[in-house]
């Protein structure tokens, strides 16, 4: 008999991941997991700062950099390093053994950029929180049992005249 490509009526695919989740529950519990969207934020955030990330490295490496670098008489951060062992000339393989602190250097620039925005981000967060909770709430509306009382109250108040 051929092979079909026919995907199988829901109900049994309800039952084969009950099944499933019986015998492996952690498969419930991940896919619990997976499912909140908390997990979804951070993933999204992840992503985010990954590109947020890109964009300091080029930040500090093509704006930064130079500028200090011309500062500095032209000196190239990332070039800076203390070399414990020099190359040697004879050989094609690069032998050179060097601590390179200029680039640690770089490295360090762009972790306080980093701090900073984020720092200024949280910042303007917690501003506009205090703002929120500085605002009074409305009062909620009076439920259906308050609005009669009042308008026997408004009843009564009106038969005494």
């Amino acid at each position: 008999m051929p092979p079909t490509n026919k995907k199988p009526p829901p109900v049994i695919l309800t039952e084969l991941t009950a099944a499933a989740e019986r015998r492996a529950p952690i498969l419930g519990e991940f896919r619990e997991f997976i499912a909140r969207g908390n997990v979804i934020d951070l993933a999204v955030g992840v992503i985010l700062g990954a590109a947020f990330g890109d964009i300091v490295k080029s930040l500090v490496d093509q704006v930064v950099m130079p500028v200090i670098g011309l500062l500095t008489s032209g000196l190239d951060f990332s070039q800076l390093k203390w070399v414990l062992r020099p190359d040697n000339p004879a050989t094609k393989v690069n032998e050179e053994v060097a601590i390179q602190y200029g680039a640690f250097i770089n490295t360090l620039i762009q972790f306080l950029i980093v701090a900073v925005v984020v720092f200024f981000l949280v910042k303007a967060i917690n501003s506009l929180r205090r703002k929120q909770a500085a605002e009074p709430a409305e009062p909620p509306a009076p439920t259906t049992s308050e609005k009669l009382l009042g308008e026997i109250r408004d009843l009564l108040a009106a038969g005494r005249h």
